[in-house]
């Protein structure tokens, strides 16, 4: 009997919660999936009643007492606040003012660990992936939107509310006008899906391998590089986001950085822009396993 306890596992629920889909999952301490699902982000009554619905019938199999919860924003996220935990005034229709942490806690009786989604991302990097020993690492996402996690010590950066480095203002290069509905010219206003879309008047799936929007995208994501070096003194830049899946893509960026920073920036020895710009040592699962980290990093 004692051998069967040790060897029994800890299970946990995980969400990545994003303004198209939450994907939920029961993972161990290995990161090893165990369940997972995923459901569209519709109303909140009607996704939340279908997560907890998932993690209620999962319970039965994989007991669990924790949920570790990456969750689209803005957030707040101090816990002193009447609204901690609640998903703030958002873009995502019917979302705003959506108290996504009580409504879990108390649908699954359960505590729960949140953050963003990407310092959650950034912060499985850099326990797990791309991002490992290093003292300060960013994540960023270039999907629907532009998001930005940050790490420093091994913990994700908060401050006033947390990084939207997406909302970060940069020049436009010639003939572009960024379509943020807030800032314009801002990178998610630049460089995201949706504004691929409305820039380039087609989806950029549907953008060619050399349509000059691929070099547009490499342009203003070097000058957020730039920005993230100087700024942050940042050891390694992840990239992760289905934008980034275009090939060539991260190499023009790496390489328009090099330009840009116009050699100012001593690297130390045996460190360049090739291995301090990447993609995700964690692949599609950075989101997904940001929420065991939430959970795994609190004593």
């Amino acid at each position: 009997m004692g051998t069967n306890n040790m060897m029994q596992k800890n299970y946990y629920a995980v969400i990545e919660a994003g303004g198209t889909k939450f994907n939920c999952a029961i993972v161990d301490e290995q990161r090893n999936l165990h369940a997972q699902t995923r459901i569209a982000t519709t109303e909140p009554d009607e996704t939340l009643a279908l997560v907890i619905e998932f993690f209620q019938q999962q319970r039965t199999t994989f007991y669990f007492d924790k949920l570790g919860l990456a969750c689209f924003g803005p957030v707040d996220l101090n816990p002193r606040s009447s609204t901690f935990g609640h998903i703030t005034a958002t873009p995502k229709p019917n979302w705003s003012n959506t108290a996504i942490l009580s409504r879990l806690k108390d649908g699954l009786d359960c505590e729960v660990f949140i953050d963003t989604d990407v310092n959650a991302a950034a912060l499985a990097e850099h326990h797990w992936g791309a991002a490992q020993n290093t003292s300060v690492s960013i994540y960023i996402t270039i999907g629907t939107g532009v998001g930005g996690g940050v790490i420093v010590n091994g913990t994700p950066l908060h401050g006033l509310i947390h990084p939207e480095i997406g909302h970060m203002l940069i020049p436009a290069p010639e003939g572009i006008q960024g379509a943020c509905p807030f800032h314009g010219n801002c990178v998610e206003g630049l460089a995201s899906g949706t504004a691929m879309g409305k820039i380039w008047q087609q989806s950029a799936e549907t953008l060619s391998d050399d349509h000059q929007a691929w070099d547009i995208q490499a342009q203003v994501l070097a000058r957020l590089c730039h920005n993230l070096i100087v700024g942050y003194s940042a050891e390694k830049i992840v990239f992760g986001g289905g934008v980034m899946a275009k090939p060539n893509l991260l190499d023009k960026v790496i390489a328009y950085t090099q330009t840009s920073l116009a050699e100012y920036v001593t690297f130390p020895q045996g460190s360049s822009l090739h291995n301090i710009i990447c993609l995700p040592g964690l692949g599609q699962h950075s989101g997904l396993f940001g929420g065991l980290a939430l959970i795994l990093a609190k004593p």
